[in-house]
Formats: C-alpha cells, sequence, structure tokens
C-alpha cells in the first residue's frame, strides 16, 4: 500500500456559507478549538457582539441575524480555521491556501499571514462596515450551460449588460464583482441590480437571483470602504505567510518574498474594489500546484458547484462535464467539502 502523503490546496468559503443547516456547526465540530473561539468572542463581547458561540447555539436559524456582515463573516471564519485545523496532516501535505471573496481574510488567516487576534480584527471590522447600511448589492447569474459548459451566448449577455450600464445616467453602477467559476457575480446599486434584473433572461426561474444582505464587493462603491478599512488596520498586523497563498487575481505570496506592506495594500485596497477572479485563483491552483485533492473548508458546501465548473473549463483529470465531475465525486473524489459529513472523513 502506498502511505505517501497526498498533496493538497485548500481553499476558504466566503460570505452565505453559514446557512439553516449550518447552524450548530461551529459546536458540532469545534467545542475542542477553546483558544481560537475565545479570542472571537472576548473581541465580540468587547464590541457588544453576540459571540459567535451565542450565534451558533441559537434554537433558530434567523436569516437577518446569521448573515448580517458583522455576524456571519466571524462565523464563517471560526468555523473556517476549524476546519483547517482538523485537516489530517499525517495524510495531506498542504502546498497552498486560497478562497472566495471574504475566504481570502481566512486564507490569510489560516496561512499565518495574519495572527490569530489580527485575524479576528480585520475580519470582523471588514464585517461590520457597513453595520448601519449595506453599499449596494450583488447578484448572481450562470455563464454556462446546464453542462457546465461555458455558454457564449450568457457570457455576451453580460458584457453588453456592463456596457450599457456604463452608457446609462452616472446614478446607475453595475460590476463585474467574482468570477464564480460558471457564474458571474454583478455588484452595483440599486439602478445597477434593477438594470441587471430587467435585462438578464430568466433562468429556471432562479437567475438572476440576488444575493441576500450582500454589498457591492470588489467593487469601486466600496471605494470609502476600503480608504476606511486602511486608516484603522495597520499594515504591522500583516506577516509574511508560512504557506503560498493565491489571491484573487490569481498572484502567489510566497512565504519568503512576499513584501507585507503590499500585501495590506492587495487586502484593503485592490481586493476591496477590483473583481475578484476566483476562477483564476482555481486555475493557478490547479496548473502551479497540480495538486491531489483541493480541500473546501466548511461552513456550507456552496462552493463545489464553482470549482467543478472550473474543473470542466480546464478538463482536469479529463472532467468534461458536470456529469463527469459528480461521476468522479462519487467514486474518487478530487475536492474534499469539510461541509459534507462523507467527504470531511477522507480530509480529518
Amino acid at each position: 500500500m502506498n502511505h505517501r502523503k497526498q498533496t493538497a490546496v485548500v481553499i476558504c468559503p466566503g460570505r452565505g456559507t453559514y446557512n439553516k443547516t449550518e447552524l450548530g456547526y461551529l459546536h458540532r465540530y469545534h467545542a475542542d478549538k477553546t483558544d481560537l473561539i475565545n479570542i472571537i468572542d472576548t473581541q465580540r463581547r468587547e464590541r457588544g457582539q453576540p459571540t459567535v458561540t451565542e450565534l451558533d447555539s441559537m434554537a433558530r436559524y434567523n436569516l437577518a441575524q446569521h448573515t448580517a456582515g458583522e455576524n456571519a463573516s466571524s462565523l464563517i471564519y471560526a468555523c473556517a480555521a476549524g476546519d483547517f485545523a482538523d485537516i489530517d496532516r499525517e495524510k495531506y501535505d498542504i502546498v497552498a491556501v486560497t478562497g472566495n471573496s471574504m475566504g481570502w481574510y481566512i486564507a490569510l488567516a489560516v496561512a499565518e499571514a495574519l495572527r490569530v487576534p489580527d485575524a479576528a480584527t480585520l475580519i470582523n471590522t471588514m464585517g461590520s462596515m457597513m453595520k448601519d447600511g449595506v453599499i449596494g448589492g450583488q447578484l448572481i447569474y450562470p455563464v454556462t450551460d446546464a453542462n457546465w459548459h461555458y455558454d457564449h451566448n450568457k457570457a455576451q449577455q453580460i458584457a453588453d449588460l456592463l456596457a450599457e450600464a456604463k452608457t446609462k445616467s452616472s446614478n446607475t453602477e453595475l460590476y463585474l464583482s467574482i468570477a464564480l467559476g460558471g457564474y458571474a457575480v454583478l455588484g452595483g446599486n440599486e439602478e445597477g441590480i434593477s438594470l441587471a434584473q430587467q435585462r438578464l433572461p430568466r433562468i429556471d426561474d432562479t437567475y438572476p437571483m440576488r444575493l441576500f444582505n450582500h454589498a457591492a464587493f470588489h467593487t469601486p462603491l466600496l471605494k470609502k470602504i476600503a480608504e476606511q478599512a486602511r486608516n484603522e488596520l495597520s499594515s504591522n498586523m500583516f506577516n509574511k505567510p508560512s504557506l503560498p497563498l493565491i489571491d484573487g487575481e490569481g498572484r502567489i505570496w510566497h512565504p519568503h518574498s512576499t513584501d507585507t506592506q503590499a500585501l495590506w495594500g492587495y487586502t484593503l485596497g485592490t481586493q476591496v474594489v477590483a473583481p475578484y477572479h476566483f476562477s483564476t485563483a482555481i486555475e493557478v491552483a490547479l496548473k502551479e500546484f497540480a495538486p491531489d485533492k483541493l480541500i473546501v473548508t466548511g461552513p456550507g458546501t456552496t462552493l463545489g458547484g464553482a470549482i467543478g465548473q472550473c474543473l470542466v473549463e480546464h478538463k482536469w483529470h479529463g472532467i468534461a462535464s458536470k456529469q463527469d465531475f459528480i461521476e468522479t465525486q462519487q467514486t474518487d473524489p478530487f475536492v474534499l467539502a469539510m461541509g459534507m459529513a462523507d467527504q470531511r472523513t477522507f480530509a480529518v
């Protein structure tokens, strides 16, 4: 039997991953992570916020409360960091870390570019920036067909829509926010989001789908938020990572060569106001590191499809369609989603 360690790239999730089915996730898997949870909870108590322990142990999932940025961000961080700690290092050699959107902050934390107290502060600060009113919104729309093959017509519709928004009056703002596998996430103000909802043809009575309680992340609408963040969060918080980090532009930040001032500038500047190319980050993870597995930390399982669509795009390991991905996942899963109990057993 071959006992060699397998290589893995770890992917951290962003907002929208702690949903009704995740209630109790922290207690279920991470009651033993008292050091991590105490740091997060103490900071939140000092800010007069409900602790992640309290939020996770509520009798019922409360959509408004659990999805609010100032609560969701810390909760997702606690779950994801706990999952990262549970990955069996006897089985897996973690060769790089990446994340989607807010998952970039979690990636920074687990790769030790931020110490736990600093990561908790940064994630809570960024998550709380809009507690007095969310700036703009986000909606999601597929750019692939039912088999996860790139659909030029859908992509063109989005390109035309973004071009139209530019020609409208100055109070219509709409931008690409996240390139998320087979989906485009668009961010904009109310006029921009309304335009998108009018123009994009309905698909499966689901899309275009507005993301509840999501602001126009990764667009110029967050320019003031980025400025505020750089004023509040010092570059001294950042360290050289202990693992290679792949950012939302596909850049690799290596442990020895990382310029921490530049990492701070990207994290609280570019990344806040420019599109987050999650698809590019996954492409770089595959082609630069050729891992045996992709391990997606919980909470939630929402990234699996987007990652599968990236694999189809590059025909990775011969995966050329949605059906190929499903069959591979059933026989010898390449993507291990820790938010799924059956796949979690492979990772821990």
